[in-house]
């Protein structure tokens, strides 16, 4: 079997993961109750404090809400910014294959280390911190049909 895809990595794509790191770790945990505690403190104090503390509160509403993400974001598009565009990436039973202009690289299936599946992303990795994010868009159908078979090859 052989997959073949157009493969632009986006900010987007990296915000999404880099958002799903963080609340599938403790921190993401730590972000909703903070989130939760200041919304139940707006609630119930909103009427009784002074403006200033009114924007304290909205602040502290905004952290993880909007100020986090906005920065994720940020520096996602700053490392997008570096890498190349227009790539093709391959998958078939050599391994995956990468091609970028003149360039052209395969790693082969012994040295990948995993696959994970997102709901709207498939990142699978070269190294413990390299890796391949594929979007739900660039997959379409083939989304579940590229997953097993990737997992497939990773056991051999």
């Amino acid at each position: 079997m052989k997959f073949l895809f157009n493969y632009e990595t986006k900010a987007s794509d990296l915000w999404q993961l880099s958002m799903y790191g963080i609340y599938k770790s403790m921190a993401g945990l730590i972000n909703v109750i903070f989130t939760a505690a200041m919304a139940l403190l707006t609630v119930k104090y909103w009427s009784e404090v002074s403006w200033y503390l009114r924007a304290l509160l909205i602040l502290g509403l905004s952290l993880f809400t909007l100020i986090q993400p906005l920065l994720i974001y940020r520096r996602a598009k700053r490392q997008v910014s570096g890498m190349p565009k227009d790539m093709e990436i391959g998958f078939d039973e050599m391994g995956v294959h990468v091609k970028s202009g003149k360039e052209k690289s395969t790693v082969r299936w012994k040295k990948m280390k995993g696959v994970v599946k997102y709901p709207t992303l498939l990142v699978i990795y070269s190294s413990a911190t390299r890796g391949y994010i594929l979007n739900n868009k660039v997959l379409g159908k083939n989304r579940d049909a590229l997953y097993d078979y990737v997992i497939s090859n990773l056991k051999k």
